[in-house]
């Protein structure tokens, strides 16, 4: 049957639920038929309210119940937002770690460490430190602190343009996160490896700092291969991590000032990484029993 022309369409029925507010089939069918019907009577009766709103007084004579106030259930507070939280411990100085009471020799690829591997320019710090941080019986995270002074992108001060307010400030920031980040890893008994080249006569980029921001019980180790080997390693970086033969000279002669140090110094000029790696083993054995003075 189609529509008289001009009427509206009747609104979607909802299941279990009436016509629609002024809408009634009749009027939708011209013809003759019974007029349609007014609303259907009210009981008498409170009537409800709608939710949220006051209750309303009873008219004069009204002899019913009072109407009562609408009935909200408690809402629950929402879940906490835990999802993908983990709590971990906070993280603190690092403090020394103590060799066993007896005899026994202590096993550094089995102990919870924090080294730091010092070395110049081309000296194998950074190959050395991710092997030995792959091959270790517990797990171990390897930080370098030029990788953390390169998250800066635009803006980044390279101190090879000349050592200033705006480099040191970099490398003093740097340094506190890679501290902050050595933190958190021990606290959640994962062993640390970071490298810097730490210059012993400079002590804005001196081992102080390094102590203050990951803790006393930092192992310092020196990696210093001798200086034709440095030149040679040099010459096969890229990019700002290549330095002139100048620098690289440079920069071996002021890391010589860790001889007479007290420090461990490993000469890996005739080594390869996995044999370096070892020796690096030895020595923090040596110093776990009789940590250096520094």
């Amino acid at each position: 049957m189609q529509h008289a022309v001009g009427s509206p369409l009747p609104p979607p029925h909802q299941p279990g639920q009436g016509p629609a507010d002024g809408w009634s089939p009749a009027a939708q069918h011209p013809g003759p038929g019974p007029h349609p019907q007014g609303p259907a009577p009210v009981p008498p009766g409170p009537m409800p309210l709608p939710q949220g709103s006051a209750p309303v007084p009873p008219p004069p004579g009204f002899s019913g119940p009072p109407p009562s106030a609408p009935h909200h259930p408690p809402t629950a507070p929402p879940p906490p937002d835990t999802t993908g939280h983990v709590q971990l411990p906070p993280g603190g100085p690092v403090t020394m770690p103590t060799a066993p009471a007896t005899t026994t020799v202590p096993d550094p690829g089995a102990t919870t460490l924090a080294v730091l591997l010092i070395g110049p320019a081309g000296a194998g710090k950074t190959s050395v430190a991710k092997y030995w941080a792959d091959h270790r019986r517990v797990p171990t995270a390897h930080i370098s602190l030029d990788d953390v002074r390169e998250w800066v992108r635009s803006g980044f001060a390279d101190p090879q343009s000349g050592w200033n307010d705006s480099s040191e400030a970099q490398y003093r920031l740097a340094r506190r996160t890679c501290g902050f980040a050595a933190r958190n890893f021990l606290a959640n008994g994962i062993s640390c490896i970071l490298d810097d080249a730490v210059f012993p006569d400079r002590p804005v980029v001196g081992l102080g700092g390094w102590k203050r921001h990951v803790g006393p019980g930092l192992l310092p180790v020196v990696l210093l291969p001798g200086l034709d080997i440095v030149l040679e390693r040099n010459a096969e970086r890229s990019g700002n991590r290549r330095l002139t033969d100048e620098e690289v000279a440079r920069i071996h002669g002021r890391m010589a000032g860790w001889y007479g140090s007290g420090l461990p110094i490993i000469d890996n000029s005739q080594l390869d990484v996995p044999t370096t790696a070892r020796v690096l083993d030895e020595v923090l054995t040596r110093s776990i029993a009789s940590p250096p003075a520094w």
